[in-house]
């Protein structure tokens, strides 16, 4: 079965004749109809026969961004069955009984077995599991030293600066100016600790998604004619327990966790009610 990453490449296979024998105004919209699971390529009748037997009439398409996770996650657990979990859990000051490293995940305890099975009391997501096991794979133990920098300020965080911006804070924000009560419960009841107002902010609160990994997102209200502003800060030593494309990913499911809630449960007044009931 070959792989096909987008229309193109199957538009490139036919006649390119428009003969609408296919029920399609062209080639070219009957290639995306194929690629989007509408059509299979034998309904083309202007094929050649060893392109069908080398196609044999389906196509594998790229993994979705989801996929690729959740595969990324598999060999991740994979890798941990061929590691010493107690090693693992002494290095990152974690505990160890029973065959299973247990730690503190947005405040609830989250298990990790020998053979790299999960179990908690919050819901597991792809977006959690892959960077909390490269977390226990990589993670050096480093102590945090409570000096916030940006994303763009991390060994290897500007790079990828700007689309963490825009998907990560950008989002974010959104929501905050949406449903600014309601953001601060969300922060709060995912176990979030005020911190003294920093740099002037409006809300300065602390999650610990992961151990030795907390950020602090800061939300600086509308006031007279400026907009309002959002800013996550990790402290400096992340990198040295979670590589940057993790920190990343976790950050984005946080987010994505976020709007989601938003979406459900958000009013404008009385926020936290509406979630909590």
């Amino acid at each position: 079965m070959k792989r096909i990453n987008n229309p193109m490449e199957i538009y490139k296979l036919l006649n390119r004749s428009n003969c609408r024998e296919c029920n399609e105004k062209t080639c070219l919209a009957f290639a995306v109809a194929v690629f989007k699971d509408k059509k299979q390529l034998g309904e083309c009748p202007h094929l050649a026969p060893n392109i069908l037997e080398e196609y044999g009439g389906d196509i594998e398409k790229p993994n979705t961004i989801d996929e690729d996770t959740a595969q990324a996650v598999e060999n991740l657990k994979k890798r941990i069955s061929e590691i010493d979990l107690s090693a693992a859990a002494s290095r990152l000051n974690a505990t160890f009984f029973g065959d299973k490293l247990t730690f503190r995940v947005f405040g609830k305890n989250f298990n990790v077995d020998s053979k790299g099975n999960l179990s908690s009391a919050i819901h597991i997501n792809a977006w959690l599991a892959y960077p909390l096991l490269n977390h226990i794979l990589e993670g050096k133990g480093v102590p945090m030293s409570g000096n916030w920098v940006p994303f763009r300020e991390l060994p290897n965080g500007r790079p990828r600066a700007g689309i963490f911006q825009q998907r990560c804070e950008k989002p974010l924000k959104q929501v905050a100016d949406t449903y600014t009560n309601l953001f601060k419960d969300m922060l709060e009841i995912f176990d979030g600790k005020k911190v003294e107002q920093y740099s002037g902010s409006d809300i300065s609160i602390g999650l610990s998604p992961l151990p030795l990994i907390p950020i602090l997102i800061c939300y600086w209200k509308p006031e007279e004619e400026l907009e309002s502003d959002l800013h996550i800060f990790f402290d400096e030593t992340c990198e040295d327990n979670l590589d940057i494309d993790s920190l990343y990913t976790l950050v984005a499911g946080i987010v994505k966790m976020f709007e989601k809630i938003a979406l459900r449960h958000g009013i404008s007044k009385d926020s936290k009610a509406s979630f909590l009931g």
